[in-house]
């Protein structure tokens, strides 16, 4: 079937966001700071900022399991725009590509409603999806729950067959190719451009 929409992660994918990028500097121990980001600051507990919980309900409740952390836990949202350092260049260069066809152009992200804003304010090639963006944070669901993808193909009357979903968690892509969507696990060696063409993607 031919590919009409292409739907893009931006975590990993679009933007390079790192918690270490604040962090490092912030606690000069690489070993103390690994520590905080796996044990206390981890996925789990950020994940459900992207689900939707608010950022103020969260911080306190981690500061509630780990008083003594309350400083470095109340830091990580205060400072959370460090951690967005910039957008990968060679991701966007597609991107845009991509905008100058007839191909349609989708973001399926995990992301707190709160958060998103900035970056949507602060990078230009958000424009590019002219607003078809699902986040985790408002529709209170997350990958790899397949029904954020379900909500994403009602909503903008598409279907999985003729659609490309790009993503860097590997359990997001294996949940999008069950759905019958076919997929493109970014890792540090993918190269974007060519994974599309061998879906027969023309630039």
């Amino acid at each position: 079937m031919e590919i009409k929409n292409i739907i893009f992660d931006f975590g990993g994918v679009l933007v390079d966001w790192n918690p270490r990028y604040f962090f490092k500097d912030y606690f000069n121990d690489d070993e103390r700071m690994e520590y905080f980001l796996k044990e206390i600051a981890h996925d789990e507990w950020n994940i459900e900022q992207d689900r939707g919980r608010s950022l103020l309900e969260g911080t306190d409740f981690q500061v509630q399991q780990f008083p003594e952390w309350e400083k470095e836990i109340r830091a990580y949202y205060d400072n959370w725009t460090v951690m967005l350092k910039s957008e990968i260049p060679r991701h966007v260069e597609i991107l845009r590509k991509l905008n100058k066809t007839d191909y349609q152009l989708f973001g399926l992200t995990n992301w707190s409603e709160e958060t998103f804003p900035y970056a949507l304010e602060n990078y230009d090639f958000f424009q590019l999806f002219d607003g078809k963006i699902v986040v985790s944070g408002t529709e209170k669901l997350i990958k790899p729950d397949p029904r954020i993808w379900q909500l994403l193909l009602e909503r903008y009357h598409i279907n999985a067959e003729e659609s490309v979903f790009i993503d860097d968690n590997f359990k997001n892509i294996e949940m999008a190719k069950s759905l019958g969507f076919h997929v493109i696990h970014i890792t540090p060696e993918t190269d974007l451009e060519q994974e599309l063409i061998d879906l027969n993607v023309k630039f």
